[in-house]
């Protein structure tokens, strides 16, 4: 008895939440159009019927002794969990296949409502605004709803709203993208502002490879992207990877010699072995630069045979068709074996 008065309760209980939803849809009527609110209205009444029915049922049930012994009682009250379960199944896989449709339909608005008001899936509405191109809305989504500062900024420079975008990235110390925004809106002063945040962290952490990109690349000035990689070799900060992409951006052969030989001219003994691993490729780069750079690389093997015998194997580098250096290497190699008794 105090069961059935609970579920008499319960479906009154219902029927006024369902009577003030039904009121709170037709308030949207105030900034939605109609037919948007007859929509939802239908959808929601359809889902309420279902559930008036399901309960009322198992009110009848309950009311007309249905079950004539305590086991059979027991085991019906065990199934309600199963059938209440499988119509939320079915109300929620009837969502989906309404959302699909209005995707099908190329009518994202809708189906993102359904995600979001039907589904309580956020995300995917948001993603399905995103895929319709509706890029304001769907970053208002992202910040109301998801709190995801990062996905609500990329939307709102899909949608050309760079100033928000701007805004949030500042935020998020995301100080490379904001220079890349004030960028596309021509704000060359605050954009390479920022960027020289990016070069001096970078400079910060001896990654001058990437400030000198952030200087070349972003604010085009490959002027102090040379002067960087200059520090980072002669500071011995990557020395190698400096080196290599400081000739690398020079792009007048003639100039790129005289900087070769300049630099070794200056390049401490405990660094030669790098310069030797730099001449390789600039051996490769064009037969105008084969000369200086084998000349250097033979003095520097020269200069290191005794404490590094291996070294030896280098000049097979810059003699790449010259049989008779390779059985030279080989003799030299076989001498010090029998020299040195192994």
């Amino acid at each position: 008895m105090d069961k059935q008065k609970f579920t008499d309760k319960f479906i009154a209980a219902l029927c006024i939440l369902i009577f003030i939803k039904i009121l709170g849809i037709l308030a949207e009527l105030f900034h939605k159009s109609f037919w948007e609110v007859v929509g939802t209205l239908i959808v929601f009444a359809v889902v309420a019927v279902i559930i008036l029915i399901v309960v009322i049922f198992q009110s009848d049930k309950e009311k007309n002794g249905d079950n004539h012994s305590g086991r059979a009682g027991r085991l019906m009250g065990g199934n309600s969990f199963y059938i209440e379960t499988s119509v939320f199944d079915r109300i929620h896989n009837m969502y989906e296949d309404r959302a699909q449709k209005y995707i099908d339909e190329k009518d994202y608005r809708n189906a993102a409502k359904v995600y979001i008001n039907l589904l309580r899936d956020n995300y995917r509405g948001a993603k399905t605004l995103e895929q319709g191109e509706l890029y304001n809305e769907a970053a208002v989504i992202y910040l109301k709803k998801l709190h995801n500062k990062s996905e609500a900024a990329s939307c709102y420079e899909k949608a050309k709203q760079y100033k928000k975008a701007i805004d949030l990235c500042k935020e998020l110390r995301y100080n490379e993208k904001v220079g890349d925004l004030y960028r596309e809106i021509n704000d060359i002063k605050n954009s390479d502002s920022y960027y020289q945040i990016v070069a001096d962290e970078y400079v910060k952490y001896n990654q001058m490879v990437k400030a000198s990109l952030i200087y070349r690349k972003k604010m085009e000035k490959p002027e102090e992207a040379q002067k960087i990689l200059l520090k980072g070799w002669n500071e011995n900060k990557d020395a190698f990877n400096c080196l290599n992409n400081y000739f690398n951006n020079i792009f007048d052969v003639k100039k790129l010699d005289d900087e070769i030989l300049d630099l070794y001219a200056k390049a401490p003994s405990d660094k030669k072995l790098i310069y030797l691993e730099a001449m390789k490729y600039e051996f490769k780069k064009t037969p105008e630069l084969q000369s200086t750079t084998r000349n250097i690389a033979y003095e520097i093997i020269s200069e290191n045979m005794k404490a590094h015998s291996e070294i030896v194997n280098e000049l097979k580098h810059f003699n790449p068709e010259d049989e008779v250096i390779l059985k030279d290497i080989s003799r030299y190699k076989m001498g010090r074996n029998k020299m040195f008794g192994y």
